[in-house]
C-alpha cells in the first residue's frame, strides 16, 4: 500500500489521560475485557439551511468544514425550549446539527425488538425489561433547524451500486445494527457467509451485509486500535498489546479502495495495556503496561493515551487519503461517554436514570474531551492530504449529544442469549439500547452523506 509519511502534531495539550488514576485505566479495561465494549473545539460541523421546519426540506445545504470553536463551552449554555418553532435561526441562515438538546417526541421509533432481527442481545433492552422505555421517546433538537428524520428509501436509492465500511469496535458494532434496524423498514439485507477470519481476541474480522435490491454493501470491520497491533503477552486477563502507531490495520486498509465510504471509530480499547512502536521500535507504554509481565516495560517512558489515540486516527486518516483509488467520503465518529453514577462498575455503579440531562447539567469528562481533541487534531492533521488526492475527511460529532443521554444504555438489561436480569454480572453504562439515542448517529450519518443530494 502507498502510505506517506505523517507528521507527529506539532501541539500537545497539558491535560495528560496517562496521568489519571490506575484505577480508572483498570476500571475502563475491565468492562472492555467483559462486555466487548467500545468506549474540545469543533473542527467540522453538519451544516444545513434552518428556514424549513419540515422533516423533509426542499433546500439544504452541504456538510462544510468551518473554523475551531469549543463545543464544550455547551456546559455553561442555558437550556432552549422545547418547541422546534422557537428556535431561532442563526446569521447565517443555517445551523450545526450536533449542537442542541433532546426534546421530547411522542413518534413511534423506526423498529422495535420484534420488527428488527439484527438487534443484539447485549443491547436488547426491550426484549430483557428495561422497566422505562421512555429513553425512546426523546428526539435530537439542534439549536436553529430541525433534525429531519430518516428516510430509508430514499437512503438506499442514493446507495445504489455503492459500499459503505464500519472500522472500529464493539460500538461501532451498536452503530452498523442500529443502521441495519432503520434500514429494516425498507428492505433487509443477506449476510455473505465466508471463511471467516477469526481475531486473537475471538471475533469475526470482517462481516458483510448486502442489499441486492439496491447493490448496496455494508461491512463491518474489527478494529479497535485502526492500526496494526498483536497480542504479545496473554497470560494476564487484560493483555499486553503492541500497538504499531504508524502501521494501519492492513485488514481493513487493504480495502480501502472498494468503499465509497468508511466510518472510523474506537477509543476504548487504548485503555488496554500496549507497548507503542514507532519505526520498528519500541517509543512508549500506556499506564496498564508496566503492571503486566515481569514489569520489565516499567523502565519505557510513559506515553498519554490520548497521544496513542491521535497517532492511531492520523495513520489510519492518513492512508484513506493516501489511496489514489478512494474518491469517497471518510469520517470520524467521536467519542461517548460511560455514565455510571453511584460507583464504577465493580462497586455498585450502575444507569438508572429514566431521562437526559438538560444542557449545562452535568460537564464533559475531562478523558472524554481529550480523546476527541486527539480525533479532531488527527483529522485536522490529515485534510491537507485528502483534498489533493480527491478523498473528503469529515467529522461525525455526537460526542455532546450522548454525553446527554445517561438513559439510554442497557443497563443489567442486556444479557448474552440465554441471560436473564438475575444472577452476578456487569451492567452495561458505554454501549445503546437499539432502538434508542444510538439512532441518532444514522440520522446524523444520513445528513452528512444524502443533504446535498
Amino acid at each position: 500500500m502507498n502510505m506517506k509519511p505523517q507528521k507527529n502534531s506539532p501541539s500537545s495539550r497539558k491535560l495528560s489521560v496517562a496521568v489519571a488514576t490506575p484505577i480508572l485505566v483498570l476500571l475502563a479495561l475491565a468492562v472492555v475485557s467483559l462486555y466487548d465494549f467500545n468506549f474540545a473545539d469543533g473542527y467540522q460541523y453538519i451544516l444545513r439551511t434552518s428556514s424549513s421546519t419540515s422533516s423533509r426540506p426542499t433546500t439544504s445545504s452541504t456538510p462544510s468544514t468551518v473554523p475551531a470553536t469549543s463545543s464544550s463551552s455547551s456546559a455553561s449554555s442555558t437550556t432552549n425550549s422545547s418547541s422546534s418553532s422557537a428556535s431561532p435561526a442563526t446569521p447565517a441562515e443555517s445551523c450545526d446539527l450536533t449542537r442542541g438538546q433532546w426534546v421530547p417526541d411522542d413518534e413511534a421509533p423506526y423498529y422495535t425488538n420484534l420488527t428488527c432481527p439484527f438487534i443484539d442481545d447485549l443491547q436488547n433492552c426491550m426484549k430483557f425489561g428495561k422497566p422505562s422505555l421512555d429513553f425512546m421517546r426523546w428526539r435530537w433538537q439542534p439549536d436553529g433547524c430541525d433534525l429531519p428524520r430518516f428516510d430509508a428509501a430514499r437512503f438506499l436509492d442514493a446507495m445504489r451500486g455503492k459500499s459503505m465500511a464500519f472500522v472500529g469496535d464493539s460500538l461501532t458494532r451498536n452503530h452498523i445494527k442500529s443502521l441495519l434496524c432503520i434500514l429494516s423498514q425498507v428492505a433487509q439485507p443477506v449476510e455473505v457467509v465466508t471463511t471467516a477470519e477469526i481475531d486473537v481476541t475471538g471475533r469475526a474480522i470482517r462481516r458483510d451485509f448486502h442489499y441486492g435490491s439496491h447493490g448496496f454493501n455494508v461491512s463491518l470491520f474489527w478494529s479497535p486500535f485502526l492500526v496494526k497491533a498483536n497480542l504479545s503477552d496473554s497470560a494476564h486477563g487484560l493483555g499486553l498489546w503492541d500497538m504499531h502507531l504508524d502501521t494501519p490495520d492492513s485488514r481493513w486498509a487493504a480495502h480501502i479502495d472498494n468503499f465509497d465510504y468508511i466510518v472510523l471509530s474506537g477509543t476504548n480499547w487504548f485503555f488496554r495495556p500496549s507497548l507503542y512502536h514507532k519505526g520498528g521500535r519500541v517509543v512508549g507504554r500506556n499506564g496498564g503496561a508496566a503492571a503486566t509481565g515481569d514489569g520489565v516495560h516499567g523502565e519505557t517512558a510513559e506515553m498519554p493515551v490520548s497521544g496513542a489515540v491521535r497517532a492511531a486516527f492520523r495513520t489510519a486518516l492518513g492512508a484513506i487519503a493516501a489511496r489514489e483509488g478512494f474518491r469517497g467520503k471518510a469520517l470520524v465518529r467521536t467519542v461517548t461517554p460511560a455514565h455510571f453514577e453511584n460507583g464504577e462498575w465493580n462497586t455498585g455503579g450502575d444507569c438508572v436514570r429514566t431521562r437526559p440531562f438538560r444542557r449545562g447539567e452535568r460537564d464533559r469528562d475531562a478523558v472524554v474531551a481529550e480523546f476527541r481533541a486527539a480525533q479532531v487534531d488527527a483529522l485536522r492533521d490529515t485534510a491537507a492530504m485528502s483534498q489533493r488526492n480527491g478523498a473528503e475527511l469529515r467529522l461525525l460529532d455526537i460526542t455532546e449529544a450522548m454525553e446527554l443521554r445517561p438513559d439510554g444504555h442497557p443497563s443489567r438489561y442486556g444479557h448474552p442469549p440465554g441471560g436473564s436480569v438475575e444472577g452476578s454480572f456487569v451492567v452495561d453504562c458505554l454501549h445503546w439500547c437499539l432502538p434508542g439515542p444510538i439512532d441518532l448517529w444514522s440520522e446524523l450519518l444520513f445528513q452528512m452523506l444524502l443533504d446535498n443530494q
